[in-house]
């Protein structure tokens, strides 16, 4: 994940685990003034998908989806969709999203993107390691019968 760019830190905050997003902002301090433009509201999303990751899309199904948009004291928009039905987490990445386009950027990304993609990273790499464990690799003998 990048979290360098606007799509990155969208991304990482929507994926993010509710509980350890929380912990970070709560440790970031004080929540800044805003105004809600739209307030957390929760609804639905198609996901399409496509046979082979290129083949013909297809509606695979509803995913439940909470958005929330709010501006900032200084005009700064900050907008979020999380998976679910969570406000807080929400509001919380709009929040997050809003303050990234401003001066505390950096304090931003230190104190809550960086930790973030470090603890999604280590839970990608540990599953892929489970997984790779029960890994069966299949090949076929040759038998000279050709």
């Amino acid at each position: 994940m990048n979290q360098d760019t606007r799509k990155g830190w969208i991304s990482l905050l929507a994926k993010a685990p509710t509980g350890q997003l929380k912990e970070l902002w709560d440790g970031v301090g004080q929540v800044p003034d805003h105004t809600v433009l739209r307030a957390p509201e929760v609804g639905g999303v198609m996901v399409r998908g496509r046979t082979g990751g290129t083949g013909a899309p297809f509606n695979l199904g509803e995913m439940t989806v909470t958005r929330c948009s709010l501006k900032l004291a200084d005009g700064t928009v900050g907008h979020a969709y999380v998976q679910g039905r969570d406000k807080d987490k929400a509001r919380i990445a709009a929040l997050i999203d809003a303050l990234m386009q401003t001066d505390a950027a950096m304090t931003i990304r230190a104190a809550i993107l960086a930790p973030l993609e470090a603890a999604m990273t280590q839970t990608k790499r540990s599953r892929a390691a489970k997984a790779a464990a029960t890994k069966v690799d299949f090949f076929t003998m040759v038998r000279g019968e050709d």
